[in-house]
């Protein structure tokens, strides 16, 4: 049986005080009874068996019991003592409780369907006196017990059909996502091939002719250059390839493997250096670390860094002489970064700022999007600027979820 909810309660209550006010004004404007057991005989059956109707969701079987025994004791009486029950006289055709057509819709919706088509049957035929039908007494007989059982019947099977439909709009939704996704996943795969054929090839070749440049140069200023390029070459390479492992899998090729940790001093001598990179060109940067970027994976780290390196040079393009707040707090839910600059002290070089494309930061939303994070940039009151990021401390996958249930609580 299903708990009633407090619609349900408060539709009992208001029944069951409307069928006392009913009865009692049919008490008052009829006749009463004569029998042995006194004038209020049917006064006092009807308004025990209104009030049942209370304690019907808790006491189900003793108020349907009470109200076939109520009919059958009215119909008893009428065949064998006129009047004990029921005036001589009554002034509805009802040969049943008045409370009859409300206890037949509770036994429909909370009984098993056999056991309430049985009752309602044995309410019909004494409410009808089938063995003497009548124009008068059969068919109000069957308003108060059938007709009922039918109304309760179809406003069910309705209710079930339209969750059916419901239910079958839902799941052709949840396809659609699903198609959705094998259609992106489908396309990450197409862009990881065509990153790994195009860029890393060239990249390669731009490492590999640095590197025979340094070697063969005899000049230390070209050694040196060829070196920076080499090493920014190979981070390049190792950022791209853990990123199409991102894109061709849905997580990151050295995050599956598990092997590599993130080096925090490494991680931090790379933003003082982001830092003093800066400096040296006039836009003073104040770090604030508070945490272990130990525990992020590494692409997250990298993720982090390059977030940090875009803000700063957006700052460098256009708020040239800036002081900038750098904050960046670990732990072992994610990061959290803000990059927040004053206004400018210089006017901004128009050929740098106009060399962007405008895409590094929607590129970094992307990318943080795609690992699980989150990325907002915008302007200040007073002229400055902000660049804002929430990243997971590891890529979240559905692999992942599976092997670690309480992955996605964390």
């Amino acid at each position: 049986m299903r708990r009633p909810s407090k619609t349900d309660l408060i539709s009992l209550a208001v029944t069951s005080l409307a069928l006392s006010g009913l009865d009692v004004a049919l008490y008052a404007a009829g006749q009463r009874t004569s029998g042995w057991a006194g004038p209020h005989a049917w006064l006092a059956l009807q308004l025990v068996l209104d009030l049942s109707l209370l304690v019907v969701w808790r006491f189900p079987r003793t108020v349907f019991g009470l109200g076939v025994g109520g009919a059958v004791a009215m119909l008893v009486a009428d065949l064998f003592a006129p009047g004990l029950l029921s005036p001589l006289d009554p002034l509805t055709l009802a040969t049943v409780p008045t409370v009859t057509p409300v206890l037949v819709v509770a036994m429909v919706r909370v009984l098993d369907r056999r056991t309430a088509l049985i009752l309602t049957g044995v309410l019909a035929v004494i409410a009808t006196r089938a063995w003497t039908p009548s124009w008068d007494i059969t068919p109000f007989g069957l308003v108060n017990t059938v007709l009922p059982a039918l109304l309760i019947l179809y406003v069910d099977a309705r209710k079930q059909l339209l969750q059916s439909l419901r239910d079958r709009a839902e799941r052709a939704e949840r396809e659609q996502a699903l198609l959705a996704e094998r259609a992106r996943a489908q396309e990450r795969r197409r862009l990881a091939a065509e990153m790994h054929d195009v860029v890393t090839h060239q990249l390669s070749l731009m490492v590999l002719h640095a590197g025979a440049l340094g070697v063969s140069s005899a000049e230390e200023p070209v050694r040196a250059a060829a070196e920076e390029i080499r090493a920014a070459g190979t981070r390049a390479l190792d950022e791209l390839r853990d990123l199409v492992g991102v894109l061709h899998t849905g997580q990151s090729e050295m995050d599956r493997k598990g092997e590599r940790r993130v080096d925090a001093a490494a991680d931090i001598a790379a933003l003082e250096a982001l830092a003093a990179e800066s400096a040296s060109v006039g836009v003073e940067v104040r770090l604030d670390l508070d945490g272990d970027p130990a525990q992020l994976s590494p692409t997250i780290s990298r993720t982090a860094h390059r977030i940090v390196q875009e803000a700063l040079t957006n700052v460098r393009k256009h708020a040239p002489g800036a002081v900038v707040d750098t904050g960046i707090r670990y732990s072992a839910d994610g990061v959290r970064i803000s990059v927040r600059n004053g206004p400018a002290s210089a006017r901004p070089d128009p050929v740098l700022a106009e060399s962007g494309s405008g895409a590094g930061l929607a590129g970094l939303r992307q990318r943080a999007d795609l690992l699980g994070g989150s990325l907002r940039a915008g302007p200040l009151p007073g002229g400055g600027f902000e660049v804002g990021a929430i990243l997971p401390a590891y890529v979240p996958t559905a692999e992942g979820a599976r092997n670690d249930p309480g992955s996605r609580r964390r």
